[in-house]
């Protein structure tokens, strides 16, 4: 099969400047930690980036609708599903949910789309975020978390369109690793009999796995480096570095030609 590299894309120069410039101040602004003055700076891009307007305070007179619309851009009016979850820690989540929230209005806004700029921003807003982001970080739009401060993403680690990436217990996404498009990954399990009782697990992938479309990994789960979980695979326990798995339950298929030697021998005999 022919191999394919990526072609560099670049928007038109006056674009790029002003994509670019939006960016660097979002995240000068964002450095401060404090979630009030978060929220007024999200409140802020929002009704910019969905209105093409600055900032004004709802008219009372104004249709419900809009009134509504309007108070939404605020982060404080909003509320998400994680900051419910008993676990959570208030204080860690309290300063990112501005953030996530503006994320998720990002993705959904008439800009959210544009991929030039999304992974710019998305990765921007992941250092920002999570509890690690390292560098040529790719992530598409669609992309949900839980508490984000759960989560490591290593460099050069790409995650593809609507991926869940539940990091209420921890993930780590090692080094060069890929997660397909509608993938999900888990780090918590709830009790049989009692769906209240939470277990919370580090779930780890990589380096240099791939989690490709639609599979899943459970919570506790490590894919070793190399690693591959098929399409619409459900990894429940350990893959090994350089093995293909794929199924419900995911269970070996075949180790990667790539492999060490005597590491193919070794996973094959076992």
């Amino acid at each position: 099969m022919p191999r394919y590299e990526y072609r560099v894309l670049q928007p038109v120069p006056d674009a790029e400047k002003a994509f670019l410039a939006w960016i660097d101040e979002l995240d000068r602004k964002f450095s401060n930690r404090d979630s009030e003055h978060r929220s007024d700076v999200v409140r802020e891009a929002l009704h910019e980036l969905y209105l093409g307007r600055a900032y004004a305070p709802s008219d009372p007179s104004a249709p419900l609708a809009i009134q509504a619309l309007l108070h939404s851009f605020d982060p404080r009016n909003a509320t998400l599903e994680p900051e419910s979850y008993g676990d959570a820690d208030a204080a860690k989540y309290g300063e990112r949910k501005p953030l996530i929230w503006f994320w998720m209005m990002y993705d959904r806004s008439p800009l959210g789309l544009n991929h030039w700029l999304g992974h710019k921003m998305r990765a921007m807003l992941a250092r920002h975020v999570f509890k690690h982001c390292g560098n040529n970080v790719k992530i598409f739009h669609g992309v949900e978390f839980s508490f984000g401060y759960n989560l490591t993403v290593e460099d050069n680690c790409t995650i593809h369109k609507y991926v869940l990436l539940d990091d209420r217990g921890e993930i780590i996404l090692h080094e060069g690793s890929s997660v397909s498009d509608y993938a999900n990954i888990y780090s918590h399990a709830h009790d049989l009999n009692d769906g209240m009782i939470v277990s919370n697990h580090k779930t780890e992938i990589g380096p240099k796995a791939r989690i490709t479309y639609h599979a899943t990994v459970l919570s506790g789960v490590k894919v070793g480096e190399h690693g591959m979980v098929g399409s619409m695979g459900v990894a429940s326990k350990e893959v090994d570095p350089f093995t293909v798995v794929g199924g419900i339950p995911a269970k070996p298929i075949k180790v990667k030609s790539i492999a060490p030697e005597e590491l193919r021998k070794s996973i094959e005999n076992h």
